[in-house]
């Protein structure tokens, strides 16, 4: 079968030297297909660097005939990217090496040499090895493909065939795995203690964004249904420190299934869970969510996932939320999904539902399983268990970073490093907020169980600090809470990145914003006029903020300055970061038809009085213009201009004086 295949063909530094590992599929005799989908042993799964070895053994990530022990010659012939003069030849057979029979190598011009035939390609009896033959055709002979030929027959069991590179220099190769940098040598994980790890089986941690509490699944004698069923357990952290013994979280979280909690809100407040939960006590394939109520957790309420589905049997779906609830990433297999289960991500909709399932591309997923997700909190930052890219053990931790807003461009993954991975299974890495410490799942050697181990971080593998925002939302003249929305939004762009609907009881609320960074600040009521500020997060070393909100009831009479409306000094020039709040007065104008207003236009005491009255004219005249143009009638907006006569503040600093720059808005008729 000759088809031409681009795919990701790299050169790759290696034991100090650069290998061209192959780029190009140009053609191939069979290859495995073991179900209706996925890209599994497919030819593909040979191009770019190895993603088995140095580990040897069976992987979907390699190129397998279509049949095992077939006396039958099969072949596969890829490019390379360049042409060079290759020293080396390295072939990684990572299961069942020596069935090989021929190696050929080609010239761009088409000749053909051959370098390697059976006698030299036998194995010894080995599960896996790297290959590396010396060609001798010549110091200046350049190379851009390679053909294998093997006889399945030869050598028992499937023949898989990992990569093909070539080096231009002899050196030896050596295939390492590629880890997180700057990470100290003695860096270690350190079991929980007996408080949260126990003879049963402690797995999927999820730590509150304030670290103060932790959520997992264990599998206990005093769990609800018995031992061999998982239950959410939960641990709050002491004042010195340390973990508090864990409870079971019980109904009506927990019952007679499996249960577990799949993330948490910012506010801490409200738990993603796996199932659906029905009204019967019984549970389906699905998620839910439950709140934290006066008398504790509600009965869960499900969500749906448009087109969500799982082929994998027996289902496991894993799961990761946002804090700030807009982002899920899930573990499932689907038609699309390169092997047993890829990474997906879903959007949360406006209408509270959620998007069909978006995979995360090449780049994350591979042929083998993907799972166990951890979105930070910063929303750009991925932790995941993989079996498919090269690493340490069984199943190992990554990181990568996302590059861009479409959610498919992701920086190469990393390992966490063996002082994180092990030989086993190694899985569900969740970091709070505030970041320091994360916590994770690993098999201990003292209990021989899954346990939880906390580990410290360092920036290589730290996603990006946040700082919690913490308030209320309530009433000017009553101090009472009233329902809304609190939104953090970057300048320049409308969608939020983060948002929060208060406590109906408290008016409390919380958010997550970046370190040391500046975010617009917006509140919303029906009834109320909208609030929005420039919210500054200095790096001032604390991990929360404050903001208590009040919102003006819609009346006639009332004031208030439109804070945000700005202009430059000697300008009536509206500054760009204006238009938020006056598109935010224009809604509320819209929603309010009758409503007539009243803008009064002041300056501050800098330069001629008579000036800065037609100045502070000009300005008001600007907002009215604008609010025109996005469908106010002129008749509903009036203007006054005060000049520098109504300062509401001294004029000493650039600061007060800018306060003084202002426009007012007085609501006349409603």
């Amino acid at each position: 079968m000759l088809i031409p295949l681009l795919s990701l063909g790299l050169v790759y530094r290696s034991g100090g030297q650069e290998i061209l590992w192959a780029g190009k599929l140009l053609g191939f005799s069979s290859e495995h297909r073991p179900g209706p989908y996925g890209q599994q042993y497919r030819a593909v799964q040979l191009l770019g660097p190895p993603q088995k070895l140095p580990h040897t053994g069976d992987s979907p990530n390699a190129w397998s005939p279509a049949e095992a022990d077939v006396n039958a010659e099969e072949w596969i012939k890829v490019g390379f990217d360049k042409a060079i003069a290759p020293r080396q030849v390295l072939i990684a057979e990572n299961f069942n090496p020596g069935a090989l029979v021929a190696v050929y190598l080609y010239e761009p011009s088409g000749k053909e040499h051959l370098i390697a035939s059976r006698g030299q390609l036998k194995a010894n009896g080995e599960t896996g090895r790297l290959l590396t033959l010396f060609p001798d055709i010549g110091p200046d002979t350049r190379i851009n493909a390679l053909k294998l030929v093997m006889n399945p027959s030869l050598v028992s069991g499937y023949n898989q065939i990992d990569a093909i590179g070539i080096a231009e220099s002899d050196r030896p190769a050596l295939i390492e795995v590629e880890t997180a940098g700057d990470l100290p040598p003695d860096m270690t994980k350190t079991p929980l203690g007996p408080a949260i790890n126990s003879r049963g089986r402690e797995i999927a941690p999820v730590i509150s964004p304030d670290g103060s509490t932790l959520y997992f699944t264990r599998e206990h004698s005093d769990n609800i249904g018995n031992a061999r069923r998982q239950d959410v357990w939960v641990s709050s952290k002491r004042p010195n420190g340390e973990w508090g013994p864990a409870e079971n979280i019980g109904p009506p979280i927990n019952n007679s299934g499996d249960n577990a909690v799949l993330g948490i809100s910012a506010s801490g407040k409200t738990l993603y869970l796996l199932n659906a939960y029905q009204e019967d006590g019984s549970m389906t394939e699905g998620f839910s969510r439950s709140f934290l109520t006066k008398s504790g957790w509600s009965f869960p309420v499900n969500f749906q996932i448009e087109d969500h589905y799982n082929d994998q049997r027996p289902k496991n779906t894993e799961m990761s939320v946002s804090p700030a609830e807009n982002i899920i990433i899930l573990s499932v297999q689907r038609r699309d999904t390169y092997g047993s289960k890829d990474l997906y991500v879903s959007f949360k909709k406006p209408s509270g539902s959620w998007s069909v399932p978006l995979n995360l591309g090449p780049v994350i997923n591979t042929a083998d399983y993907e799972g166990a997700p951890f979105l930070a909190a910063d929303n750009k930052t991925l932790y995941f268990t993989s079996a498919g890219h090269r690493g340490y053990g069984s199943g190992d931790i990554f990181m990568s970073r996302r590059l861009d807003d479409t959610w498919l461009n992701w920086t190469r993954p990393l390992n966490l490093s063996p002082s994180i991975n092990s030989p086993g299974w190694d899985s569900f890495f969740t970091i709070p907020a505030s970041g320091g410490y994360a916590y994770m799942s690993s098999f201990n050697p003292a209990t021989q169980s899954d346990d939880l181990f906390r580990i410290s971080l360092y920036p290589s593998i730290s996603p990006q600090v946040l700082v919690t925002l913490n308030g209320r939302l309530t009433d000017k003249e009553t101090g009472a809470a009233i329902p809304g929305r609190v939104e953090l939004t970057p300048p320049g762009r409308s969608r939020p990145v983060a948002d929060a609907v208060p406590e109906a009881e408290t008016g409390e609320y919380r958010l997550l914003m970046p370190y040391d960074s500046t975010l617009a600040l917006s509140a919303t009521s029906p009834g109320y006029f909208p609030y929005y500020e420039e919210l500054r997060v200095p790096a001032s070393g604390d991990m929360t903020a404050t903001r208590n909100i009040t919102l003006t009831p819609v009346k006639s009479g009332r004031r208030l300055p439109l804070n945000q409306v700005r202009f430059a000094q000697s300008s009536s020039r509206l500054e760009t970061a204006s238009q938020h709040e006056l598109m935010r007065l224009v809604d509320l104008m819209k929603e309010y038809p009758g409503m007539e207003i009243l803008l009064e236009g002041h300056t501050d005491n800098q330069g001629d009085f008579n000036k800065n009255l037609v100045l502070s004219e000009e300005r008001v005249k600007n907002v009215k213009r604008f609010l025109e143009s996005k469908g106010i009638g002129p008749e509903r907006v009036r203007i006054k201009a005060w000049g520098s006569s109504r300062p509401v503040t001294h004029n000493l600093t650039e600061e007060s004086r800018r306060q003084n720059r202002r426009v007012e808005l007085t609501v006349l008729k409603i």
